[in-house]
């Protein structure tokens, strides 16, 4: 059973594009989504869910299926259950019921819950407590267009917190945050799963390979925070000071925390 928990850069490639399956699988990301929904067009759908498959690389590879109740979403779903996928990223994640209604059709495959929509936003905390949900993921642009709001961090500050707390609560994996669209410089990707990871996140969709290298770097924790971390838990128990702060048992959590994703990058 592949750890999902430990998706932190996952690559889109189309589901049409055969050709870059491996080419994506060796970009360096963790996993590789083959996309059958934005990334195909709707005459192309039946022969790109043909080329689907999982042969390429050993690396985690999750199909990103057309959403409940379009005409592509039963052949999407026929297809997934008859290959040995890590996981199916359901777009559109609404409904808990109809969600946990499709998870009981795979098998134990597990699913990603893709929340683009205010519906999907209200129902966060019921969907990550789904059975057969195993992380929920940020469709931050369609997220902004179903609300008609302005793509900035400020204004999704809210929605990306309460996806965190969402999973939190259902005790599952921390969110995959979604993609950086401006491809123009490998610094806005950084800072934006920068800011992704200090809120609470765990991974961030990448939809070219240069995004990569630095979402990773991005959730690894720097050589300061390292430091401080090694400092605090050779600090001894009880309430001491670090640095001029007060150190105690829950200072010491994040402590090791830090040090944990260390060893397990």
């Amino acid at each position: 059973m592949v750890d999902l928990s430990m998706v932190r850069a996952p690559l889109f490639v189309p589901a049409n594009r055969p050709e870059r399956f491996a080419k994506a699988a060796a970009s360096g990301a963790d996993a590789v989504i083959l996309d059958l929904e934005d990334a195909v067009a709707q005459e192309e759908k039946p022969a790109a869910r043909g080329m689907v498959e999982t042969g390429f690389t050993d690396l985690p590879v999750i199909l990103r299926v057309n959403a409940m109740g379009t005409e592509s979403h039963e052949d999407d779903i026929a297809a997934a259950r008859a290959l040995p996928l890590a996981a199916i990223l359901l777009p559109k994640s609404e409904e808990p019921d109809m969600i946990a209604a499709l998870a009981s059709k795979l098998g134990g495959m597990p699913l990603l819950a893709l929340i683009e929509s205010a519906r999907g936003l209200a129902n966060a905390r019921a969907i990550a407590a789904t059975e057969g949900v195993a992380r929920l993921v940020f469709g931050s642009i369609d997220y902004c267009a179903d609300l008609g709001c302005a793509h900035l961090r400020e204004v999704l500050l809210p929605a990306r917190a309460e996806l965190v707390l969402a999973s939190r609560l259902a005790g599952i994996a921390a969110p995959i945050d979604g993609v950086t669209a401006d491809l123009s410089d490998p610094e806005i990707t950084r800072a934006d799963a920068r800011h992704a990871r200090d809120l609470g996140m765990t991974g961030k969709l990448c939809i070219h390979p240069r995004q990569i290298a630095p979402v990773r770097a991005a959730f690894l924790p720097s050589e300061t925070e390292i430091d401080w971390a090694r400092r605090v838990l050779a600090s001894g128990d009880g309430a001491v000071a670090v640095d001029g702060a007060m150190v105690d048992e829950p200072v010491r959590i994040r402590a090791r925390a830090i040090l944990q994703a260390v060893e397990q990058a």
